[in-house]
């Protein structure tokens, strides 16, 4: 009984049917031909005086036909002798159809189709719940999905090409095979139970997939990305939670680290009443000395998390050494950091527009936010047309030294380069560096392998559209507050570890152990920014903890969720 929704299955097959059609007219026509050649068999041997039973005649014809050739049964005339040599030659050209088809589609192909169902399902276990649906994988969802699998999240990648799925499944993804325009594949994909489907495809095909998804649940929510600010509301209405721009959020996030024109702080992230800031040491009396010995912590409360020199981040101890490229990463209140300000914002400022290097999404979007904060800008670009303010757009290509000198590479304090090739950024990083060894360089990365790359070239500051977007993403999940302070270092909000409760920090050596930075204590409406180290951690309540990729391995490790 077990074999018969096999066979049901196989039947019904289309290309099966098919393959069984064919398979039954090659094994007619060869049955027609060993009548035949059984019938001839017998006339050639009455011929010499020779006789045979039918039994006899088959079996010949099929030894003969197999290239057996057991030589027990011969003929002694020439007609016989060749009448064999037909029948020889028959079955053989007819064994290399018959075998052969037989073999490839009844064996092969079906186990080859096994194997490539087990690596490119059709349908994922209907137990599964609470995982995120992709509809590819581009350079923001390969971020997404180092993530989910740091968070252990379950997801899954739906495919329409069987080819591509396989591709993916060998480079290590998840891949479900299904059309993205077919509402099957989503009840396959069990949608229903997903706790978010993103789609990062052309504005017209996310909209298809939103409208599709939302047909078979109202309750699941989704998440598309839009090339076009005219995109937004169509794609809300095909049914979509959350639409995001990454352009315009990489834009603004890079406006907000620019430090190079002043001393003062500049807030780039906040977890309630938590403010996180960067501030540029040059031109401040902390160069050349270390944490321990400008006591911030006893005139303003702020806690140096960490260290950026030109894109080597460190976390921050006594010992750490400001020089004039250091940019420090500070942590506290909205108070705190005004006091910092009232100390240092003194020794630094420049009025000279903020240069930024083209004129696409990213560079519009970083200008926009300069204009909020009262901030003068220029944009080089070859295509002027496309800025909308054209008094302070410098036409021209960056790469030539005139068009730089007009922007006012040799006065401005910050360059921002927000290029979509990621090769003529590096370019112009080493160029500019060169040309102003004081100046302070953002850069935009669009795959996050080069970001590294860009830090060597020089850049004070990478940002990658991947792991913006995937950032972004991941916090829709709910399932922890993460913020994205530079590539690598994040902050992330996080419940007490239970083999931390009851015990302070100084006591658990967060620290020096794992390298995080334990900057808040939250518990209820109190919010403890930068604790006493000395203070016992409740267990009802959550931490604020900054850190690297390494570090953040090392902390989770080491104190079990």
């Amino acid at each position: 009984m077990k074999s018969i929704p096999i066979v049901l299955n196989f039947l019904t097959n289309p290309q099966r049917r098919r393959n069984l059609f064919v398979l039954a007219k090659l094994v007619a026509m060869f049955s027609l031909l060993v009548l035949v050649f059984t019938i001839s068999f017998h006339y050639v041997m009455a011929w010499e005086g020779r006789q045979y039973s039918w039994a006899t005649g088959i079996y010949w014809v099929l030894v003969v036909m197999s290239t057996l050739g057991f030589g027990d049964i011969t003929f002694e005339s020439d007609v016989g002798r060749i009448f064999s040599v037909v029948v020889l030659l028959s079955g053989t050209v007819f064994m290399l159809v018959l075998m052969p088809f037989m073999f490839i589609q009844f064996f092969y192909v079906p186990w080859m189709e096994a194997q490539a169902s087990a690596r490119a399902p059709r349908a994922l276990p209907a137990k599964i719940t609470g995982h995120v649906i992709l509809t590819g994988v581009g350079a923001v969802e390969a971020a997404l999905i180092r993530l989910l699998e740091r968070s252990q999240r379950a997801y899954v990648v739906l495919v329409a090409e069987l080819p591509e799925a396989l591709r993916l499944h060998d480079e290590g993804y998840r891949v479900m095979l299904g059309d993205l325009d077919d509402p099957e594949t989503y009840n396959r994909a069990q949608a229903k139970q997903a706790a978010l489907v993103v789609t990062a495809r052309s504005d017209t095909a996310n909209t298809n997939v939103a409208f599709t998804v939302r047909e078979i649940c109202e309750s699941v929510a989704i998440a598309a990305t839009a090339s076009s600010a005219a995109s937004v509301d169509i794609l809300k209405l095909a049914g979509c939670n959350q639409v995001l721009q990454f352009a315009e959020m990489l834009g603004q996030a890079l406006a907000r680290r620019i430090v190079g024109r002043d001393a003062k702080t500049h807030v780039i992230g906040r977890f309630g009443e938590l403010l996180i800031a960067e501030a540029a040491a040059r031109h401040t009396p902390l160069i050349g000395r270390s944490l321990r010995d400008i006591r911030l912590r006893d005139y303003a409360n702020v806690n140096v998390v960490g260290v950026w020199d030109r894109g080597r981040f460190q976390i921050a101890g006594p010992e750490t050494q400001i020089q004039a490229t250091s940019v420090l990463v500070l942590a506290g209140s909205r108070e705190q950091l005004d006091t910092y300000d009232e100390l240092f914002c003194i020794y630094e400022h420049s009025d000279k527009p903020v240069i930024i290097i083209g004129g696409g999404h990213v560079g519009r979007s970083v200008a926009a936010t300069l204009q909020e904060q009262g901030i003068d800008y220029r944009i080089i670009d070859r295509q002027p047309e496309h800025v909308l303010d054209p008094e302070r757009v410098i036409p021209g290509d960056a790469a030539e030294l005139e068009v730089l000198q007009r922007a006012g590479i040799m006065e401005t304090a910050s360059v921002v380069i927000t290029t979509h090739d990621d090769d003529m950024n590096v370019y112009l990083t080493i160029y500019c560096r060169r040309l102003r060894p004081d100046i302070h360089i953002l850069g935009r990365a669009n795959l996050e392998r080069n970001v590294s790359t860009l830090h060597r070239a020089g850049a004070d500051f990478v940002m990658s559209y991947a792991s913006t977007g995937a950032n972004v993403l991941f916090n829709l999940l709910k399932s922890a507050d993460i913020l994205l302070l530079a590539e690598g270092l994040d902050a992330f909000r996080i419940p007490m570890p239970p083999t931390l409760a009851g015990r302070s920090l100084a006591d658990s050596g967060i620290r020096e152990t794992t390298g995080c930075n334990v900057v808040a204590v939250i518990q209820g409406d109190r919010f403890d920014v930068n604790p006493n180290a000395r203070q016992v951690l409740p267990a009802d309540a959550e931490l604020v903890v900054i850190g690297d990729i390494e570090s953040e391995t090392r902390f989770f490790s080491k104190f079990d969720l």
